[in-house]
């Protein structure tokens, strides 16, 4: 078994289900649970699985993962087999009543997205009237019961100019971490027109000045731009702080949540399906994983970058941006890839040996 790459980080989409309708849905959930999701003794059986390869993190997300009945069972039976439990949902639904039962089945942080400081804009992203109150009360009933908050926040044309203002936000409600996510074209997220390279490259360094500069006391990671670990790197920052750029098949996968295995959430390949390989099989003998852990297989100007190690480049938007079908949400087989997983960033405008594109 190499001690390499095992997981350390694990998301678990429990449900098809949604309260939500946000544009950039990765899985396209909908009001109801969809077919074949995981029932809970599948689910104890993953749970299983995953502790036999190592104890990672396993992050319970969605759809809205509080929409099934058995998430606190299932939250309990994992902090027993000694996985580190959080949950990554939209905040609607969490009263202080939810955060307890939260608190008491083990769930050590919850990560809740804001993508506005305004709320009819964060309301219009996520398509629900009054969600932008909701998740923040969400946020302080966590609080309330000493459950850790991380605020995500997808970057959209629409929020360019206020993350500074979320993340004070989020800061005022005593959330610990921030985690900035770029947007990545799988699932409902195709049909969003993305910001410009650009704009990510100064999003991310305006990000690293802050903190630098401590500006915030987050813990702040930019999420699908693993460009921000080239930038760090050139503004003298110490790395330390953060894993690889890419982690997708390296220490992180997805599980779906009809239970096949995907490298990150968006990168919709079927690596199997634990109902039918176990899940130590799937992490150590797929190729498609085998392929993303030797860094000699990236192409184009990833494959020369001096920075490939820290970095990689976003190996889910290098086969959005390359794949010509939109899987709305679905799956791909192996053999019927329609994009290449391994090929160069098509959002990074650095060219190796300390050039930009023009």
């Amino acid at each position: 078994m190499s001690q390499k790459h095992v997981p350390r980080l694990i998301s678990w989409n429990m449900t098809f289900g949604c309260n939500l309708r946000c544009p950039h849905c990765y899985i396209d959930a909908s009001e109801r649970a969809g077919k074949g999701e995981l029932s809970t003794e599948e689910g104890k059986t993953l749970i299983d699985q995953i502790a036999e390869v190592s104890k990672p993190i396993l992050i319970l997300s969605g759809g809205e993962p509080l929409l099934r009945d058995d998430v606190f069972e299932l939250a309990d039976y994992a902090t027993e087999k000694g996985l580190t439990v959080a949950l990554g949902t939209n905040g609607t639904l969490i009263t202080d009543f939810v955060a307890r039962d939260l608190k008491s089945s083990g769930v050590k942080a919850v990560a809740i997205s804001i993508d506005s400081s305004i709320p009819e804009r964060h309301d219009e992203f996520r398509g629900v009237k009054g969600s932008w109150k909701r998740a923040l009360e969400g946020i302080d009933a966590c609080r309330r019961n000493s459950i850790g908050v991380q605020v995500n926040t997808t970057v959209t044309e629409q929020n360019y100019d206020e993350i500074d203002d979320i993340m004070a936000l989020s800061e005022k409600h005593g959330a610990s971490a921030f985690h900035l996510f770029f947007l990545v074209p799988t699932g409902r997220g195709k049909e969003i027109e993305d910001i410009s390279p650009d704009m990510y490259e100064r999003m991310i360094e305006g990000v690293l000045e802050k903190i630098a500069n401590a500006k915030y006391k987050l813990a702040v990671r930019p999420v699908c731009a693993p460009q921000f670990m080239r930038i760090a790197s050139q503004k003298g920052l110490n790395l330390e702080r953060w894993t690889r750029g890419c982690i997708a098949g390296l220490t992180y996968c997805r599980i779906y949540p009809t239970g096949e295995v995907t490298p990150c959430p968006y990168l919709p390949i079927k690596l199997g399906n634990i109902r039918e390989t176990r899940f130590e099989e799937i992490w150590f003998h797929s190729p498609i994983l085998n392929a993303l852990r030797d860094f000699d297989n990236l192409k184009g100007k990833c494959g020369i970058c001096e920075y490939r190690d820290v970095c990689g480049g976003c190996r889910a938007r290098a086969y959005g941006l390359t794949s010509f079908v939109d899987v709305c949400g679905g799956l791909q087989e192996p053999g019927e890839l329609k994009g290449d997983y391994l090929a160069e960033e098509p959002w990074c405008p650095y060219i190796p040996g300390g050039e930009y594109a023009q």
